[in-house]
């Protein structure tokens, strides 16, 4: 295969060395937050934002949707992100940069069509800590009734926020903790569960959650991956530490790639096992699970009562702490690197001098999950709501991370790489297109809602002569 065009010397996967390995300077930025995360660091923090215990949460409603077949849904939904984090990891290695498909499609493809692939990760990255927190309330009010959810709601909020404040270097040592105790709660379930169905609990081991002939079609299945893909979104935030990240620009797509194998092998080794252990599956999928029990449920058949209690109040740290830490983190990231193109209030950028990470972002992002939870938490749809939202804003982003593959490397560059450039892009971009018109329609009218609000801002922000400052742009 030949190698992509360039008037800048040899090429690395459609980049010039020194925009590969210098960052941010190279492209005209001042390089302000703290390089001091390893490949490890990204690793660990793609896995604590995926959650290897997330379906945990949503095992009921993923099991409905799908007619049972659960583990199917995952390994779709796995494969669909796979195609997605190879193009996270194509223009990670172009624009090492933080912002993730912000940047990407802002660099790749134009700055307006940038703005709006920020504008919708937006709806995923404001509304998925609100969202975390108010399941891990409820997950913990479910144990302790005498404390009310919006209690709970708060004293994530400020826990996480004072662990973002003290910087990268502290969260990920967090991460790291946090990580081992959910994969050792994990194993003890597997463990268990196995020793279960091999003494006759259950339903005994079969095929059915990866596939039933009586009730497979590609709708029941891809309308169910709409709702499993929210375990799958974190692997796409390691690309927000891009600034923080002090290996070359390749550890972000190996830390993407490896973070979302990893989660998605757990992920449908554990619904596997759950699946067969629910106590009652036709009316876990006539009926749904709207007390978010059903994994708990199949726990206790495992291990007994102890063993639910235990899944029940690991799902709550996991969500509530771990993974809303995190998602916090990213959101600030995504924040500032808009910020600092003019298309966010500027304050948001400000870093700081300390600590070296974007204080008032960190900030806003916990004010507004601290509104949406204790708000959603009065809502009887407050959680279906706001998953559907973040779920949307998530894979319409990823459709324009996908474009932007295409129109940077074999566009602009003219690269004959077919499969990385072209291939695993339009795959991509076919999978996720399917899966968004399969999702329910709520989501869907309400992401077009804000989909035109970004439109309608968009203009604003041209007329008004605040374009994207993407300073030197020596290799577009």
């Amino acid at each position: 295969m030949s190698e992509p065009r360039t008037t800048n010397g040899p090429t690395l996967g459609g980049v010039t060395p020194a925009a590969s390995e210098q960052g941010v300077e190279s492209f005209g930025y001042k390089q302000e937050l703290k390089r001091s995360l390893s490949f490890s660091d990204l690793l660990v923090y793609g896995l604590v934002f995926m959650v290897p215990i997330a379906p945990f949460g949503i095992f009921g409603g993923v099991f409905q949707a799908s007619g049972g077949m659960v583990a199917l849904a995952y390994v779709v939904g796995g494969l669909a992100m796979a195609f997605t984090a190879a193009s996270y990891s194509q223009m990670s290695r172009a624009f090492p940069m933080a912002g993730s498909v912000y940047t990407y499609a802002g660099r790749g493809i134009a700055r307006p069509v940038g703005f709006i692939a920020g504008w919708m990760v937006l709806l995923d990255y404001l509304l998925i800590p609100g969202l975390l927190y108010l399941i891990s309330g409820f997950a913990m009010n479910s144990i302790v009734p005498g404390v009310p959810v919006w209690i709970w709601v708060v004293a994530f909020v400020v826990l996480n926020t004072i662990v973002n404040y003290f910087g990268i270097e502290f969260t990920a040592r967090v991460n790291k903790i946090v990580l081992v105790a959910e994969l050792v709660v994990l194993a003890v379930f597997l463990v268990l569960g196995v020793v279960a169905l091999s003494s006759g609990e259950g339903r005994g081991w079969d095929l059915s959650p990866i596939y039933d002939a009586d009730t497979f079609s590609l709708e029941l299945v891809f309308g169910a991956v709409s709702i499993a893909v929210l375990s799958f979104l974190g692997f796409d935030a390691i690309s927000t530490l891009a600034e923080e990240n002090r290996d070359s620009a390749r550890s972000l797509g190996k830390a993407m790639i490896g973070a979302l194998v990893l989660a998605g092998t757990l992920f449908v080794v554990q619904t596997w096992v759950a699946a067969l252990l629910v106590p009652d599956p036709d009316t876990l999928i006539a009926e749904g699970d709207a007390a978010g029990t059903a994994f708990y449920d199949a726990a206790e058949v495992a291990g007994g009562a102890w063993l639910g209690t235990l899944t029940a109040v690991a799902t709550a740290i996991a969500w509530g702490f771990a993974n809303s830490l995190v998602a916090q983190a990213a959101t600030s990231r995504l924040l500032f690197a808009m910020a600092r193109d003019r298309q966010l209030p500027s304050f948001l950028a400000t870093v700081h001098p300390v600590r070296r990470v974007p204080v008032n972002a960190t900030f806003l992002v916990a004010a507004i999950s601290l509104a949406l939870g204790i708000y959603m938490s009065t809502r009887d749809d407050g959680i279906t709501l706001l998953s559907t939202l973040v779920n949307f804003g998530a894979l319409s982003a990823f459709l324009l991370l996908h474009v932007s593959v295409v129109v940077h490397y074999v566009g602009r560059l003219g690269s004959r790489n077919w499969w990385l450039h072209l291939v695993v892009p339009v795959v991509g971009f076919a999978i996720l297109a399917y899966v968004v018109y399969n999702a329910q329609v709520a989501a869907q009218e309400l992401g077009f809602v804000w989909f035109a609000i970004g439109i309608v801002l968009l203009v604003f922000l041209l007329a008004t002569g605040r374009k994207p400052e993407l300073k030197t742009e020596e290799n577009l």
